[in-house]
């Protein structure tokens, strides 16, 4: 190589990591979090984040999330058996045109048939062929003064199964399961495998909570500032690289 062309490589090299040192700089001023936890500050570093909405979001700018460094968003769709989220089909559409890739998620309802949950499902969320994996929002929902907040082990992990393959059939994707740690340590430790998990841990990393869980993405605060969004919103991590990420855009485009 000659002296010229070792210069321009050289020059062209530190146009590059300048360029992603800037890209850097931008997130970590516009992706903030009112709040921070010192025990999460490792998820604020991971290459690709995303958030997490629903109706309580209000009006969403899309186009604002997505240039701020979003990447991907889980919406809220469902509740029980009769719920639609008033903004899910805006936001849904909204957040495709934006170029934000987007999953659905239902909130599991205990006192519900899961095939009356599973149904509702089916009937309001669009199998969307480019869109993530639909998620099945599995807690105890304690506060609740119309619907039990807890079930037997054996009758919540039944219901899942229930939900989570119409979920399946319907997207033609193996669903995530999203939990917090309660009802990991009391109904999911030791199951459900061969599933994604998306976990809550806002106050340590998620290994000090659910042990050798695998997971797939983080939800790592409730107070998160995103450009677009008004007021607190959640903030979520993927768990790879930009790259597994880009596999991951790829085999959603190319499934189906």
């Amino acid at each position: 190589m000659t002296a010229l062309r070792r210069r321009v490589s050289i020059g062209l090299a530190a146009t590059l990591l300048l360029a992603f040192a800037g890209q850097d700089i931008a997130q970590s001023r516009t992706l903030r979090d009112h709040k921070p936890h010192h025990a999460v500050k490792a998820a604020h570093a991971m290459p690709v984040q995303g958030i997490d909405v629903s109706y309580w979001q209000g009006d969403i700018d899309w186009h604002k999330v997505r240039s701020a460094g979003i990447r991907f968003a889980f919406i809220k769709a469902a509740e029980g058996g009769d719920h639609l989220d008033p903004k899910f089909l805006e936001n849904w559409e909204a957040a495709k045109r934006a170029g934000v890739a987007r999953g659905a998620y239902h909130f599991v309802y205990w006192c519900r048939p899961a095939h009356e949950q599973a149904l509702w499902f089916m009937l309001n969320v669009p199998p969307d062929a480019d869109a993530l994996p639909p998620v099945l929002d599995v807690e105890w929902n304690s506060h609740s003064k119309t619907c039990p907040g807890r079930v037997s082990r054996e009758l919540a992990l039944a219901k899942m199964k229930t939900m989570l393959d119409a979920m399946q059939a319907h997207t033609g994707k193996r669903p995530i399961i999203y939990t917090d740690p309660a009802f990991h340590r009391e109904v999911l430790a030791g199951e459900f495998a061969e599933y994604h998990f998306w976990l809550r841990s806002v106050a340590a990393q998620p290994q000090k909570i659910y042990g050798k869980r695998r997971w797939a993405f983080w939800q790592f605060t409730q107070t998160g500032h995103v450009p677009g969004v008004k007021g607190k919103v959640d903030r979520n991590a993927f768990n790879g690289t930009e790259r597994d990420w880009e596999r991951v855009l790829k085999w959603l485009m190319s499934s189906r």
